[in-house]
């Protein structure tokens, strides 16, 4: 069933910098954005620039709940997902300051227990390697997406991920890595890595409202809700991601008036006020490129930007716009979005929250912004060649489904009766997926935790419903073995032996 939007122009302040040229832009930024929530059919939206320091636009739009229509606003707490990892490689950069702590020490100096499928490779591995994503083991993103087990068993199923490419010869974004980031720290400073960051970098900064365990929202009363716009459905809500065991990866939760202060802190260089959070030294290195990153590996837009070069940073991915280094960072995760960029050369960061699952208007309002404050250039419409360029692949994404079900074999039937294909699945590195008879088909159930009921798709496939916390159609492909009985299943690329 179709959400209706109602789009609610919400808390306001362009802020003057001495300039008029400054309101202008200001007024186009906001102008720009209210078009592209309505195109977008975003719910809540908050974004904020900074310009040498002071901030000249900042404004909260629309509904953190579109049930009771209640409007972001300023403290509005939003998931920063990815762009955690930022704040997560600071941390790190304050134990180097502290002399607790290289950028070269080896993991396994530090975390005796880590692991990874290559020897080498576990002996090699250096704390900076970890947040780079280019030490050469494959993401394993599902072992937080299909179980909430402890971070410590989470790294230890890791060392199953298997190795893709020659050490720091590649690049393969990778969650995990940061999660083991997170218990370096706290093997270093001695604070589980939420309390390191809330005392030596929230505090300091000023970012009064954030949370760093995604599961302690609901404390705080005024936190947004994620949506998604399904192809068939429209704008529905979905539920909330709280996948602490990976939080260093992507679980802290901020609000506006957060961000703004992380951006002025981010402007001047570490610095807040008279405290020096992180030494000039250590700031740059952060910024510094530390990994080519592939074609394949950078987003969309460069289809748009056409950069010459394409890095990583410690929590940053870089190119070059408008002849500078633009340092950026997604953050997605279950109907909530975000982004933070900064051109230090131009003093200029922008920060975009919005409770819609990837909704790209992000990436135009970071280069609309960057233009405008960074150029003071007003001549791209760069929502229109945003929507343009992501609606193609919305279209491609519909034509899929349609394809899928075109091809569909219909009129056939499973080769056993139902209740064969009943019992329990292993994965050595995913745990355990319990399968059992429905009135539909079958359901699924992985590690007591992830339910994905199914139906009858053709032959030994099953499709899930949408009734999952991801509103993904997934096919489940049972395998027969030679006895006549059901030996495994396939799904996310990955087989499930049946235990007998």
């Amino acid at each position: 069933m179709k959400t209706r939007l109602l789009l609610l122009a919400g808390l306001f302040f362009i802020f003057p910098s001495g300039q008029a040229q400054q309101k202008g832009n200001a007024k186009v930024l906001d102008a720009m954005t209210t078009q592209g929530m309505k195109d977008w059919q975003i719910p809540g939206l908050a974004t904020v620039v900074v310009k040498n320091g002071e901030v000249v636009f900042k404004k909260a739009y629309g509904f953190k709940q579109l049930d009771n229509q209640a409007p972001v606003d300023e403290h509005t707490l939003f998931n920063m997902a990815s762009t955690t990892k930022a704040i997560v490689c600071q941390a790190l950069g304050i134990l180097v300051d502290q002399g607790k702590l290289n950028w070269t020490d080896k993991v396994r100096d530090h975390l005796p227990y880590f692991k990874l499928s290559d020897s080498y490779l576990t002996e090699e591995a250096r704390v900076q390697d970890l947040l780079t994503h280019n030490l050469g083991i494959q993401q394993a993103d599902l072992l937080w997406a299909l179980d909430s087990t402890s971070t410590k068993e989470t790294i230890e199923r890791f060392a199953l991920s298997k190795k893709t490419y020659p050490v720091r010869g590649g690049f393969d974004y990778n969650n995990v890595m940061y999660a083991i980031a997170g218990e370096v720290i706290q093997a270093v400073s001695g604070q589980h890595w939420t309390d390191f960051v809330k005392e030596n970098i929230f505090k300091p900064v000023g970012m009064a409202d954030a949370e760093a365990k995604a599961s302690e929202i609901f404390k705080k009363g005024n936190y947004t809700t994620p949506y998604l716009n399904d192809l068939d459905d429209g704008i529905v809500q979905v539920d909330y991601n709280l996948s602490d065991q990976i939080g260093a990866a992507g679980m802290i939760w901020a609000s506006l008036s957060d961000v703004t202060n992380y951006l002025q802190y981010l402007v001047n260089d570490g610095v807040v006020g008279k405290d020096t959070i992180l030494s000039r030294s250590t700031f740059d290195y952060l910024f510094k490129p530390h990994a080519f990153v592939t074609d394949a590996m950078f987003y969309p837009t460069q289809q748009l930007t056409h950069p010459h070069w394409k890095t990583y940073g410690l929590g940053w991915f870089q190119h070059d716009y408008r002849g500078e280094k633009l340092d950026f960072h997604t953050g997605s995760i279950g109907g909530l979005i975000a982004i933070c960029g900064i051109m230090r050369d131009k003093d200029v960061a922008v920060y975009v929250f919005a409770n819609l699952d990837h909704a790209e208007l992000r990436h135009a309002i970071l280069y609309k912004a960057m233009d405008l404050f960074a150029f003071d250039d007003n001549s791209r419409d760069w929502h229109k060649e945003v929507f343009q360029l992501y609606s193609k692949f919305k279209e491609q994404e519909k034509q899929y489904y349609e394809k899928l079900r075109n091809d569909r074999v219909k009129g056939t039937s499973t080769t056993l009766p139902l209740e064969a294909y009943e019992g329990e699945y292993t994965h050595a590195m995913l745990g355990t997926a319990k399968v059992t008879k429905s009135d539909n088909g079958l359901d699924i159930d992985f590690n007591n935790f992830l339910n994905v009921p199914t139906y009858h798709w053709q032959y030994n496939t099953f499709m899930s419903t949408k009734e999952n916390p991801y509103r993904a159609e997934i096919d489940f492909n049972f395998q027969i073995g030679s006895d006549g009985k059901v030996s495994s299943f396939d799904a996310f690329g990955e087989t499930f032996e049946k235990k007998n």
